[in-house]
């Protein structure tokens, strides 16, 4: 079965949660792939993908709180060589995803009706970040 493996690029603002299903979908119009399996993996320690609720805001802003709550920066945590975010952000990534696999039909990633793809920055500060995009199909 062919493979196509691409990388998509992103610049972060700080902690955020960014819908990604566009960008996705956008890159599998642009190669033009039909049928197959799409694995999305995230190249970082301190970031972290997710499927999510896409129609009410308020869910992602409950996600964010809720990991601020269970993760927070002031802790005792013996790694802090990149700042106060640096351990907490390792933590977060552990807790959700670093890695999606998605089906892909007729050229449409099969998500639920309100399901989207989600980036999730972990750090403070702004980062150049990158998703590994592989897909294996038609």
């Amino acid at each position: 079965m062919p493979q196509v493996i691409e990388k998509l690029c992103l610049e972060t603002t700080g902690k955020q949660i960014i819908n990604i299903t566009q960008k996705v979908s956008s890159k599998l119009d642009v190669l033009n792939l039909k049928n197959g399996l799409l694995n999305l993996t995230v190249l970082h320690t301190s970031s972290s993908l997710m499927i999510q609720e896409n129609a009410d805001p308020s869910v992602l802003k409950d996600i964010s709180n809720y990991l601020e709550k269970i993760v927070p920066e002031k802790a005792d945590y013996l790694h802090d060589s990149e700042g106060p975010d640096d351990m907490p952000a390792h933590i977060k990534s552990l807790l959700t995803n670093t890695q999606l696999t998605l089906s892909v039909i007729d050229g449409i990633i099969k998500l639920g009706t309100w399901q989207g793809i989600f980036f999730l920055e972990h750090r403070t500060v702004g980062r150049k970040r990158e998703i590994l995009f592989h897909f294996i199909g038609d």
